[in-house]
């Protein structure tokens, strides 16, 4: 077998994918344990249209985040902007996401590709589901051979429009990926969302045994969007958060998705969860110790949403970690 550190010494993605099926095969139960704690990564960076224009830094930025005690980056993929009219992903695009792949892997973190379309999806499902197709079949194809620290996630926080239909989509995109990755594990999550509320009326392939099931968590929303601008209606500033009910109705919403879990069989990845930045920064501070911890406790998998742009957890200018938050999701060993 081929290691993965002596792959990586080659310096070569083309080595990198290069290597053979038995090394990459790896359970969901055991995935979700290496991912333990993640970040949301790049979705809004100019880096995908411009890269002398990136924000994030691939060669030092990956670094900073293991560093930081991070293990996975979701990488949040706005691909449709990218393809022609037949559905075929930009050359460039493709290198670019090639390097993303890379510096990730060199960092020794696991790399989610999250297709993160769903406001265009449930803008035109019959757009959508030939253009997502086509991007999973070219992204399966690309990375056939990655290790299993590539991990795919079908579609962020399908909602609205979709939620009737969503059950019915999920065989049809794994068979654009089970050809070339029978055995990778693969990210999906249920409607309205990604609610954890909705996780009853998620259908999966029984025999697909190779699923991690994701939600996003940012309840109580007039919390955690308060003053978010493409919330309707905004909900109003100055919202605190702590109480012991408060506190208690995370592990009780926790404590459901345990349950949906093992009757199901799955394991669970917290995709999403953070409070916008125009909160009281000792509310939000406290929310997200809560939501991080209690997530360990039920043995889930998360990634916080996000590294850069807003809900931060480090700032770009500075080249500083935002201290209160860094230290909420990931507190220092005495």
């Amino acid at each position: 077998m081929v290691s993965i550190r002596k792959v990586l010494a080659m310096g070569a993605l083309a080595a990198l994918l290069a290597l053979p099926a038995a090394a990459r095969e790896i359970s969901p139960e055991a995935q979700v344990a290496s991912m333990k704690r993640g970040v949301n990564i790049i979705g809004y960076d100019p880096l995908w249209k411009d890269p002398a224009k990136a924000r994030f830094q691939l060669d030092r930025h990956f670094k900073t985040i293991k560093a930081g005690g991070f293990d996975t980056v979701r990488v949040n993929l706005h691909a449709f902007a990218h393809m022609d009219a037949e559905g075929r992903l930009d050359p460039q695009w493709l290198a670019t996401l090639d390097k993303v792949v890379k510096e990730a892997l060199a960092a020794r973190l696991t790399v989610i590709l999250d297709e993160h379309d769903f406001n265009a999806c449930q803008d035109d499902l019959a757009a959508c589901k030939p253009k997502l197709t086509s991007f999973w079949r070219q992204i399966a194809q690309r990375y056939k051979a990655a290790p299993d620290q590539v991990v795919f996630e079908l579609l962020n926080e399908p909602n609205r429009a979709m939620d009737p239909i969503w059950n019915d989509w999920i065989p049809d995109l794994l068979a654009a990926i089970r050809p070339t990755n029978p055995t990778r594990n693969v990210i999906v999550g249920p409607t309205h969302w990604n609610s954890l509320h909705r996780l009853s009326e998620l259908k999966l392939p029984k025999a697909d045994r190779h699923l991690i099931v994701t939600f996003h968590y940012y309840d109580p929303f007039p919390f955690t969007h308060q003053g978010a601008s493409w919330a309707s209606p905004v909900p109003p500033v100055g919202v605190s958060w702590g109480a012991a009910d408060e506190r208690a109705r995370i592990d009780k919403d926790f404590d459901t998705v345990v349950a949906w879990a093992k009757a199901e069989g799955r394991p669970v990845l917290l995709g999403e969860f953070g409070a916008y930045d125009k909160g009281p920064l000792d509310s939000r501070i406290a929310y997200t110790k809560a939501v991080a911890r209690s997530a360990e406790r039920h043995g889930f998998a998360w990634a916080y949403w996000q590294f850069d742009s807003d809900f931060v957890v480090y700032d770009i200018k500075a080249d500083a970690w935002n201290a209160p938050i860094h230290d909420a999701l990931l507190p220092q060993k005495p």
